[in-house]
């Protein structure tokens, strides 16, 4: 899951795109000023910025100029129409993009997503604690997945039985063990509690989970995770 901070010195701004941005799946962080937008970003894991220009204490555009020295999060800068140069302004400082205020709720998520695409798939973001298989990536340290760049939303379950299926690509895991090393308990009736898991799984990583691409069925041996490219193994 992504972690958005939201810098704005207006509450009812604020409050709005926590409303956007909530129900796109992401975590959100709020500032009022340019300050407490650079303290928040010294202690929490940030992946993305939405600063607003005009605030108290400390701008936008001294913020974005600041961030800039230690962090390469994306930026989107909030403007008013009548901010032209600004735009420019920030633009040239080091801010990916922006959005205009009133916000249009499907323009801000599509910016959003994007940027968070190019962070992800172009080598902006940390890469030392990631496991990918195609377009999979799994960042253990923030325990967020992606799929061609977009968040997923698992369960602690699912998130724990892709992990140890992507550590052993093209291995084949039985039920039991995937039990024994997941749940961390006697493996008794592993078989369809595993199998459930997997299922609801394959819905959220597959495009289509009866013809899967990723995570696979060996009948009579256990689930094996790999890109569709050898041909031998039946879902």
């Amino acid at each position: 899951m992504y972690n958005i901070l939201i810098c704005d010195d207006e509450k009812d701004i604020v409050s709005a795109l926590e409303i956007y941005l909530h129900a796109d799946g992401y975590e959100t962080f709020s500032a009022g000023n340019g300050v407490e937008a650079l303290e928040i970003l010294s202690r929490e894991e940030i992946h993305l910025v939405l600063m607003d220009i005009m605030m108290p204490k400390m701008d936008g555009l001294s913020a974005t100029a600041r961030l800039r020295e230690e962090y390469n999060v994306p930026v989107i800068l909030l403007t008013a129409k009548g901010e032209d140069t600004d735009k420019i302004l920030g633009l040239n400082i080091g801010a990916d993009d922006y959005v205009t205020k009133p916000f249009n709720p499907v323009e801000l998520s599509a910016r959003v997503r994007s940027q968070l695409r190019r962070y992800t798939t172009l080598g902006g973001a940390r890469r030392d604690d990631e496991i990918r298989l195609g377009g999979i990536t799994l960042a253990e340290r923030s325990r967020t997945v992606t799929l061609d760049g977009d968040p997923l939303t698992l369960t602690p379950t699912e998130y724990e039985i892709l992990r140890l299926l992507m550590k052993h690509p093209g291995e084949i895991l039985p039920p039991k063990e995937i039990y024994r090393r997941v749940w961390k308990d006697s493996p008794y009736g592993a078989e369809s509690t595993v199998a459930v898991h997997i299922r609801h799984l394959r819905e959220k990583i597959e495009i289509d989970p009866a013809s899967p691409r990723y995570l696979r069925v060996v009948w009579g041996q256990g689930y094996v995770m790999g890109e569709k490219n050898d041909g031998g193994i039946k879902r």
